[in-house]
């Protein structure tokens, strides 16, 4: 490129920083955009069928076919999904600080793909299942073997593993196709987080409807064969939009920074800070612009921070930093309360694979609400709430979160009253002590699905776009795995309290409130103590969400330096 490259020239290249995959800047009319994320949002579709195929139905493989009790399948459950949603903090910072997101994902998807293989041929050869055992009572059944757990767990757990790569740089890959500095392309991803959600719940409600009925009805072979070939043809969809990609590249191990942040605010504790934010340590702009990162002014939040920026004894990483290191820093650590106030909502969420199906139904219904409520909300809410607020997403990210929350306490009350009418009728029909089914349609719990629904559109979506959104830029896809890592904990958090709950409620030789016997339960208690929890966390979040002050908008901070960000490339390299 000439040193007279016009302004207008500039304009036509992304200004945030994004490249192809030999490092090269991105014209936008060639690359990126809603044409990249229709892959992107295609992949994700079939992906959640393969997902949902196993873990929608997952509590009632492992009590039909391995033979497992109601709190030990749930728990089972809860703690491999867990483990999915904490192995992303893995993924986030290999693709954050070493191979970038795509690359990462590319590396991760083929060990997913494994992991299906493998989940698939245990469920279809005879020695690695047990046998079957029709009986009510689990006691009589014959036990699996250590190698048919052993077999079927290491394939679920490889799963997890590999989920740590793909979850939390898939979405952020599809965020990445919008320039943050583009007005048009900026509204753009306000709109994508949707439609991202939208095509999550539309894979999931396939799974629920059709694989479910595959598993229950045709066999577990090929409910867990179709997944794997909905995986695969999702990776070949993905892979088929790679030439349309925008890109981002690593920019280093975000916990190093923030490290090094903490350390040097430390050691220099004692230090008084100047007067003027402009005597702290910082780089010229222009070498920002050059790097395509962006420079983020000093801010008073956090403000102890502000002393590892303080020009004070040796220059190291690890005793001065700059000041936009020491600000993203105080971005990620201010997002953890809310991050803290997600773990009651997701262990609520956690109820709907484990003790919503086996209340009486292996097909998940909320998810049509889901589907409903997004287009909903992304057509027509928004913009009546826009034209209110003045807020270009109708309303704030946190009030979008403390809607769902607040329906988690209906859901939960929904639920309790349900299941105590479940449980009259269990006794009105003398099925209380034998297990049998209860003469309800199965649109008995069609409320608590359909709350948790429209709950969903709301909190999952406001979540994910918060995090990441709330990220510096040099840490999304971290951000992005702080929204996974509240399913982690949640999960964890159910597991928890479904085992406690158990055994404290069997103590002095009382009933239980949790029993393998559901008709002999007493869930209602359960989804009670549920509800009063989600109000205490609701509580919390108003106080938190107070407290927490939004970033400044890197468009509005960075415009004039980022004027430059084409300087050095040929017009010609993009070809």
């Amino acid at each position: 490129m000439t040193e007279n490259f016009s302004e207008e020239k500039q304009r036509e290249y992304t200004r945030d920083g994004s490249v192809d995959l030999k490092g090269n800047p991105i014209l936008r009319s060639k690359k990126g955009g809603w044409t990249a994320c229709y892959f992107v949002v295609v992949y994700e579709i079939f992906e959640r069928m393969a997902y949902y195929g196993i873990t929608s139905n997952l509590v009632l493989y492992l009590t039909r076919k391995l033979h497992q009790g109601t709190v030990a399948s749930a728990n089972n459950v809860t703690n491999w999904v867990g483990t999915g949603f904490l192995t992303p903090i893995l993924g986030a910072y290999i693709a954050d600080a070493h191979l970038g997101r795509y690359w990462t994902f590319v590396i991760s998807s083929a060990i997913y793909l494994l992991g299906m293989c493998l989940l698939t041929a245990t469920v279809s050869i005879p020695s690695l299942r047990p046998p079957p055992c029709n009986q009510n009572n689990l006691a009589n059944c014959k036990p699996a073997s250590k190698l048919q757990v052993g077999v079927f767990f290491a394939a679920l757990y490889t799963l997890a593993l590999a989920t740590g790569g793909t979850k939390p740089n898939i979405s952020t890959i599809g965020a990445d196709q919008f320039d943050e500095f583009d007005k048009k392309e900026r509204s753009h991803k306000i709109s994508f987080f949707n439609w991202w959600n939208f095509s999550i719940f539309l894979g999931t409600l396939f799974a629920n409807v059709i694989l479910v009925y595959v598993q229950d009805n045709v066999g577990w072979s090929l409910g867990y064969g179709l997944p794997t070939i909905g995986l695969a043809i999702s990776l070949v969809v993905f892979f088929a939009g790679t030439p349309f990609y925008r890109h981002k590249l690593p920019q280093g191990s975000p916990f190093t920074k923030m490290a090094r942040v903490l350390l040097a605010a430390l050691r220099k504790w004692r230090v008084s800070l100047p007067e003027d934010s402009a005597e702290l340590y910082e780089l010229d702009i222009e070498e920002y612009a050059q790097r395509g990162k962006f420079r983020i002014h000093s801010t008073n939040s956090l403000r102890f921070l502000n002393k590892a920026a303080i020009k004070a004894g040796r220059n190291s990483p690890w005793m001065l930093c700059t000041v936009t290191q020491v600000e993203e820093t105080k971005q990620m650590l201010k997002m953890i309360p809310i991050l803290i106030a997600m773990f009651i909502p997701a262990a609520m969420i956690a109820q709907v694979n484990t003790l919503f199906v086996k209340q009486g139904t292996t097909l998940n219904r909320h998810t049509l609400a889901m589907l409903i409520s997004i287009v909903v909300y992304d057509r027509y809410l928004t913009k009546i709430m826009r034209s209110w607020t003045k807020n270009p997403r109708g309303i704030s990210l946190l009030q979008r979160i403390g809607v769902g929350l607040s329906l988690h306490i209906v859901i939960m009350l929904v639920a309790s009253i349900v299941e105590r009418r479940r449980l009259r009728f269990a006794r009105d029909h003398g099925v209380f002590q034998s297990g049998e089914t209860v003469p309800l349609t199965i649109f008995t719990l069609l409320p608590q699905y359909a709350l948790m629904g429209v709950s969903d559109a709301f909190l999952i979506v406001g979540k994910s776009e918060f995090f990441y959104d709330q990220a510096p830029e040099s840490m999304k896809s971290l951000g992005t795995s702080y929204s996974l890592v509240t399913y982690g904990i949640g999960n964890f958090l159910s597991s928890v309290l479904l085992g406690g709950i158990s055994k404290f409620t069997k103590r002095g030789g009382r009933h239980g409130w949790i029993l393998d016997n559901l008709n002999a339960s007493h869930l209602d208690y359960y989804y009670a103590l549920l509800s009063a929890l989600s109000v205490f966390n609701l509580v919390f979040f108003v106080f938190v969400s107070k407290l927490y002050v939004y970033k400044a908008e890197l468009y509005e901070s960075n415009e004039e330096p980022m004027k430059d960000i084409g300087k050095g490339y040929d017009e010609e390299s993009e070809i």
